[in-house]
């Protein structure tokens, strides 16, 4: 690749990056937010806990307490900080804080 190409791409996927971040802006210039994507504010931070709970829990054996008790002990203060503080971001980083110390530390294997 010559080095015309490898500029010419970076400056277009720049480009691209910086109109995808003015687009809301542009669109909401009235400051109204459509019905549609307030809706979805709202119901996604929970599908989204939701769908990394499944994943997370998608492959738990219950063999021993090793296996499954980091996950289950996670999934729990995740659930339990989001009903309390109502923070997405906290809810999940508490939570994968709490597995990676529980899995390296706590439950690690000797």
């Amino acid at each position: 690749m010559n080095k015309l190409y490898v500029i010419a791409v970076i400056a277009i996927c720049a480009a691209v990056t910086l109109f995808e971040r003015a687009v809301p802006f542009l669109i909401f210039r009235g400051g109204r937010v459509p019905e549609p994507v307030r809706y979805l504010g709202g119901v996604l931070p929970m599908a989204i806990i939701s769908t990394l709970i499944f994943y997370c829990l998608r492959g738990v054996s219950f063999s021993s307490a090793a296996a499954w008790a980091p996950q289950i002990i996670s999934v729990a203060l995740t659930a339990g900080l989001h009903l309390w503080k109502r923070s997405t971001m906290l809810s999940i980083a508490g939570g994968t804080l709490c597995c990676m110390v529980l899995t390296q530390f706590v439950f690690a294997a000797a």
